[in-house]
């Protein structure tokens, strides 16, 4: 007797609960998504949109799927759209409506700036939770690849050939229709070559642009060490020894390169490798939650301080915390000589920024301890610095740096697959990572409110 197996019968009509709100459980993750658009303040979404024409689709359903498909590791358009039609969770999300991949990109686009708002609303969220604790908070980077290859890079030799090539045709593909079509005629398709829009001569001219600022700067720089030189020879009515100086012109360098894809990123050099990308910048509370997240072009974290420290205080005052900052520590990437420590811990957080690479620094907190008696008035900001650091509170903030932003960077790229960016420029670069950073916020606030049995 052969065996019996379950099987389904696909002409099953009513196979789904009628009410669409019975398809999730009431503990799912897309319910408290959900939850927490609806308690978000989205006015300059809403604002965005006139009265005529065709109804957009809800900017809370829209924004509610984009945190919920980040938040699952989908960023793409089409796969959000996909995800859409086949997955139960979204088909709950948008009230079975199925938003195509279009207008989830123009979503998307549309409201880049907005999207920042979303990230201090999710931080309101979970300050009114309990999480965001401000006594120690930690800065670090990561590099995070753009939608752009290492091969798109071209020198300004090259990208001058280029722009004049696509120049050259676009004059001939003009001639040519002048004489088939005449001078009031048109064609219905654009030649070979030139069929895709003007964005590829708008981002090669782009990339032009940025190279010939870059070295109008460096003549500038070497003029201006020039003249210094001069005025010194003159003052000390001798000349000066070693080498000749070069001349503006050859201080410039001819092998910068520029990305045609991208013209907003930067070769990024990464533990293993190179990468065209982005720096993404975050400040970490010892409880992991991210109070501010910036994207930056800079190759390293050496101008980043002060920076953050402003956009920290700027989210955190939006956010309506009034708790004040405490401690904020950093790796050695951050720290300059020049460094005006005393201004930043005026109006606060007190720094604790290493002086040494990360292991020779970790080396010194075990065995160096801090000097008795009062600190000389000598001392050079790097002296302090590294005599806070062997204090017993220095000690402990800057060992929990480790513990705190490096495991978010790690949990965004591996758990979210977060990994680089879906769209390109250093605006959406920068709303694409406030978003991702909100989602990991969310997430969170999830699970912590998951386990305590309690709503956000």
């Amino acid at each position: 007797m052969s065996r019996g197996y379950i099987s389904g019968n696909r002409e099953q009509m009513l196979l789904l609960p009628p009410s669409v709100d019975k398809w999730i459980p009431k503990d799912h993750v897309v319910r408290f998504v959900w939850d927490c658009v609806c308690q978000m303040d989205l006015f300059v979404f809403h604002g965005s949109y006139g009265t005529e024409g065709r109804p957009p689709y809800d900017p809370a359903m829209m924004l509610a799927v984009l945190i919920y498909a980040y938040s699952q590791g989908i960023r793409s358009s089409r796969k959000i759209a996909k995800a859409c039609a086949e997955q139960l969770p979204f088909r709950w999300l948008t009230g079975n409506v199925v938003p195509d991949h279009c207008a989830i990109a123009r979503f998307r686009s549309r409201h880049e700036q907005a999207i920042r708002k979303v990230f201090v609303e999710a931080l309101r969220l979970c300050a009114e939770a309990g999480l965001v604790n401000l006594g120690k908070i930690f800065l670090d980077g990561t590099k995070l690849k753009a939608n752009a290859s290492l091969e798109a890079n071209r020198r300004l030799d090259q990208l001058s050939k280029e722009v004049a090539e696509i120049l050259q045709e676009a004059e001939q593909a003009d001639r040519d229709e002048d004489q088939k079509f005449g001078p009031e005629g048109s064609a219905d398709v654009l030649p070979e070559g030139l069929q895709s829009p003007k964005d590829r001569l708008e981002r090669l001219q782009a990339a032009k642009e940025r190279l010939e600022r870059e070295a109008e700067a460096e003549r500038r720089e070497q003029e201006e060490k020039i003249r210094a030189r001069e005025a010194e020879e003159a003052s000390g009515g001798k000349r000066m020894g070693g080498r000749k100086p070069k001349t503006p012109e050859e201080a410039v360098d001819r092998d910068r390169k520029a990305n045609v894809t991208d013209p907003d990123s930067r070769i990024m050099k990464t533990r293993r490798e190179y990468i065209q990308g982005y720096n993404g910048q975050a400040v970490v509370t010892e409880d992991q939650i991210i109070v501010s997240a910036v994207v930056t072009q800079d190759e390293n974290d050496l101008h980043q301080l002060e920076p953050m420290v402003e956009e920290t205080r700027r989210t955190v005052e939006e956010a309506g915390i009034e708790k004040p900052i405490g401690a904020l520590g950093a790796d050695a990437g951050y720290w300059r000589d020049d460094l005006d420590v005393a201004a930043i811990e005026k109006e606060g957080p007190e720094l604790v920024i290493a002086t040494k690479k990360d292991h020779k620094q970790r080396k010194a907190c075990k065995t160096e301890r801090a000097p008795k008696g009062r600190i000389p008035k000598n001392a050079t900001p790097r002296q302090r610095m590294e005599r806070k650091l062997t204090t017993r509170k220095g000690r402990e903030t800057y060992k929990l740096r480790s513990q705190t932003v490096e495991p978010v960077f790690g949990q965004i790229k591996r758990n979210f697959d977060f990994l680089g960016f879906m769209r390109r420029g250093l605006r959406a670069a920068q709303s694409e990572w406030a978003l991702m950073c909100a989602c990991f916020n969310l997430m969170k606030l999830f699970r912590v409110s998951h386990a305590c049995g309690a709503a956000p």
